[in-house]
């Protein structure tokens, strides 16, 4: 158990500032949780692909795949109310440019022991034989982050969090060895024996929690909104693995977001200790222009009847990932202890279902049981 007269601060009010937070409630911290926006899960934990993912999506990266299929039962029976599995998930394997076979994709599925079958043939008739090898039904699901905002505000006071939202925090100051001061926007200080740091792509723009050793890449990432045609109504699919596209349900708006690998990513650029760029400053100065029109036109030739999708709107956000991962396509979660401070822990979250990862490296770090 954590002293229970310890303080601790978690910034950030994403998925995994609220799964931290709570978990060290739970183990007798007093935590307060700080957040920029009016309300939580309002950023990255909401503008994304909404997937739960099963292993499915990562045949270059066991680890990241392996870590999918463990933690995806547990996730689902956690934040059941927030799952909707109420769709078919297609893979489609393309003839040419994929980085994996259909046979290296079945080989793969069974190492992880991910349930894949052969489409049905009504299923596979909807995508061009000439462009596309193999077709699969699989088992992925998708989360409404809604849902999962309204549990996590129920979690959160059940465990005795107390929330402060519209709140930016511009600084840590570690004049006092055995107390750190939180400073926010408005020059409000909170004292705290400890400090997570759960700010996403955020996590560099604190003044005084050293950046991270790994090399972060941020993107601002397009997820188009769309209706679906009648032939696809209750059907998602992923074309993989290369420069191809993916539309999964988007539950909160009835709709399905839609990526493109080529035309999602609209700028991107690396993080080092010259950089100045505050990524959210950058994306809310980025134009929001649709890319949609380019995805759906490639799209088409994989699966002709994506001719009948509507476009609706476009979520626009900042993507953040380490850079070691990027020939892999890993997504593992960072979590690192500040040099300078090791009560200062930066925890970079990756896939939703990886918070589990990002709570045992928490109970390593206090030796909890």
């Amino acid at each position: 158990m954590v002293d229970v007269k310890h303080a601790i601060v978690v910034i950030g009010g994403g998925f995994y500032g609220c799964s931290v937070a709570e978990h060290l409630a739970r183990q007798g911290a007093q935590v307060i949780l700080i957040e920029r926006s009016s309300d939580l899960l309002t950023r990255a934990s909401y503008n994304n692909q909404a997937r739960l993912h099963h292993g499915y999506h990562y045949p270059r990266s066991f680890n990241t795949a392996y870590r999918s299929r463990l933690n995806f039962q547990r996730f689902l029976q956690e934040f059941r109310p927030a799952i909707a599995t109420d769709f078919i998930k297609l893979y489609a394997i393309a003839r040419v440019g994929s980085k994996v076979s259909p046979h290296q994709f079945e080989v793969f599925c069974q190492t992880i022991e991910a349930p894949l079958v052969p489409a049905r043939a009504s299923l596979a008739k909807l995508f061009s034989s000439r462009l596309i090898a193999a077709v699969y039904e699989t088992q992925e699901y998708a989360f409404d982050a809604a849902i999962l905002r309204r549990l996590f505000i129920e979690r959160l006071a059940q465990a005795g969090v107390k929330v402060r939202l519209d709140t930016t925090v511009t600084a840590i100051l570690k004049s006092d060895a055995e107390v750190l001061e939180v400073v926010d926007h408005l020059g409000n200080r909170t004292l705290a024996d400890y400090v997570f740091n759960c700010t996403y792509s955020g996590l560099n723009t604190i003044q005084n929690i050293t950046p991270t050793r790994l090399t972060l890449k941020h993107e601002i990432t397009e997820l188009a909104l769309v209706q679906l045609p009648s032939a696809l109504d209750q059907i998602s699919v992923t074309v993989m693995d290369g420069p191809f596209f993916s539309f999964m349900p988007f539950p909160d708006r009835r709709l399905c977001t839609f990526t493109h690998v080529r035309y999602t990513p609209h700028a991107a650029w690396l993080e080092s200790p010259l950089t100045t760029i505050n990524p959210y400053q950058f994306l809310d100065a980025n134009p929001a222009q649709s890319n949609f029109g380019y995805m759906i036109r490639d799209a088409q030739r994989y699966l002709p009847c994506l001719e009948g999708a509507i476009y609706q709107d476009s979520l626009f956000e900042i993507k953040t990932v380490l850079t070691k991962n990027e020939a892999d396509d890993g997504r593992p979660i960072l979590f690192e202890v500040d040099p300078s401070c090791d009560r200062i822990i930066s925890i970079l979250g990756s896939k939703i279902d990886n918070i589990y990862d990002a709570l045992e490296a928490i109970n390593d770090y206090f030796g909890f049981l």
